[in-house]
């Protein structure tokens, strides 16, 4: 996989600890985010919800 930005091909997997939750549920736990980040020039190739199960 390389970056669509700027071509580089080295990933690392960042949190930002701030889960995900669903509009209608203020209390709810919701879920962690993992970003997949391009090393060379810092653009987010993806976020990943790691329990979307946690959102319904």
């Amino acid at each position: 996989m390389n970056c669509k930005n700027c071509d580089g091909d080295s990933f690392v997997q960042a949190t930002d600890y701030i889960n995900l939750r669903p509009l209608d549920k203020k209390t709810g736990f919701g879920s962690e985010k993992v970003y997949t980040v391009c090393m060379d020039c810092g653009e987010v190739m993806s976020i990943k919800i790691m329990n979307p199960e946690k959102l319904k």
